[in-house]
């Protein structure tokens, strides 16, 4: 069966497609290769890698860690398998020389990638090409990037997002970071602090020390700043922290006032947040640089969690003026609210897709907590996780992988972060140091 890159592009983009139900089924026929896939299960895309070429002797080593790097980031999505070393038929020793596309055939491999490093000093160069095998030609045309040795991972990232890109048709999401809070100590006596790190859990740096409580920290649209929310005052107030810095301040100072769960609008100009006053939690918004704000629900019930749409037209948020936490859609300026989960159990902490196509949520139901999607109208609820305790979910920039928090029973239970796609595939945990929890996804890195 002759199975083109064009086939591969529509079996990947079913695979990605959300909330998919139709039955599973592969057959041949004339023209592309198509695959109908029942709870997104699909065959991964065999791909190889071979070492990338050390164009110069202080490039050996980086070129070994590039390639794996990139193999880790393209196997990781679940979407993609990588054909061991000791498989290939051929081998690459000159990044110019024609590939010999019948050898990667008889190893079935579909995609073939090649690449080459060059190191001189601090400067780093590397070049890649993507090749469809069973076409016999190159998708699309090699590239470049350059920079210092110190960005080595961010390049292999770089080639990864190209790749994925060119295969999948969609942006990808490997040069990203993920802000979270660090746990330490024993469950009585935990101990918090921001972190950040690359998405994979590689290069984490502390953004702030143990000694308050800090929770819920949040991306700006540019990536260049987050908003959390800190009990350094011994109640919770909003701080910005300012990322390449390393500065922060005091976004809502008044005495006595609590205000949590901020979320960036997708401007970056403004700040959707909850606050507590007098018995009563609603909504508000606040202008960053002139501390102006607007009150956008006045009821007795609980409103918080706020979640603009990327076209920052809407805002989903949690209340539980039902009488139970449920999620609630209302214009940007605030005014009537429909309810849109209308599930069982009980519903928070929901989060606008990048894509505008879904909404994210922490479900609560028979003793058990999931992550879930659903329509913007509450329709097709897909829940993609079940445990103890699930919740927190933050997408990747491109929509279709979902980071939260899982944490485990008993005593001597921790939080963890996990990843997930949108439908329920390739489920597994982010590494970090110590443990984790409260995870918020970048943007793409400029």
């Amino acid at each position: 069966m002759r199975r083109t890159l064009t086939g591969l592009l529509a079996s990947l983009l079913l695979a990605a497609a959300p909330l998919l139900t139709a039955g599973s089924a592969a057959q041949a026929q004339d023209g592309p290769l198509r695959i109908e896939i029942t709870d997104g299960v699909i065959e991964p895309l065999p791909y190889a890698v071979p070492d990338f070429l050390a164009e110069t002797p202080a490039a050996a080593e980086l070129a070994n860690q590039i390639t794996r790097v990139i193999a880790a980031d393209l196997s990781g999505t679940g979407l993609f398998r990588e054909i061991p070393a000791t498989a290939h038929i051929s081998t690459v020793s000159d990044f110019n020389a024609p590939v010999r596309f019948a050898d990667w055939k008889a190893v079935n491999a579909q995609a073939l990638i090649t690449g080459s490093v060059s190191a001189n000093g601090k400067q780093l160069t590397v070049r890649f090409r993507g090749y469809d095998i069973f076409a016999d030609n190159e998708l699309g045309s090699g590239l470049q990037f350059s920079g210092t040795t110190d960005g080595w991972r961010r390049m292999a990232h770089k080639v990864a997002d190209a790749i994925y890109s060119r295969i999948t048709g969609e942006s990808g999401y490997f040069d990203s970071r993920v802000v979270f809070v660090s746990e330490t100590g024993p469950k009585n006596d935990r101990r918090k602090r921001l972190a950040i790190m690359d998405y994979d859990g590689a290069g984490v740096q502390y953004l702030t020390n143990s000694a308050a409580l800090v929770l819920a920290p949040r991306f700006s649209p540019t990536g260049d700043r987050v908003l959390y929310t800190s009990y350094e005052s011994g109640f919770p107030q909003i701080h910005v922290l300012d990322v390449g810095k390393v500065q922060r301040r005091v976004l809502s100072a008044d005495k006595g006032i609590m205000s949590f769960a901020p979320r960036f609008a997708p401007d970056g100009n403004t700040v959707v947040y909850s606050q507590a006053e007098g018995g009563n939690t609603d909504l508000y918004t606040m202008d960053i640089a002139t501390g102006a704000r607007q009150r956008l629900t006045n009821a007795p019930s609980i409103e918080t969690a706020p979640s603009y749409s990327p076209d920052g037209s809407q805002i989903v948020f949690e209340s539980d003026r039902s009488g139970t936490p449920q999620l609630y859609v209302m214009a940007a300026s605030g005014g009537e609210a429909r309810r849109v989960s209308f599930g069982t159990g009980r519903y928070g902490t929901p989060v606008w897709s990048p894509r505008g196509d879904l909404i994210a949520f922490t479900k609560q139901s028979k003793g058990r907590f999931h992550i879930g999607v659903m329509r913007l109208d509450g329709s097709e609820e897909r829940l993609l996780t079940a445990s103890f305790l699930d919740e927190g979910p933050s997408w990747s920039p491109n929509g279709r992988v979902i980071m939260f928090t899982r944490e485990t029973q008993g005593a001597n239970g921790r939080a963890l972060l996990y990843s997930v796609d949108i439908l329920g595939r390739n489920l597994k945990p982010v590494r970090t140091p110590d443990g984790a929890s409260d995870p918020a996804w970048s943007p793409l890195q400029k």
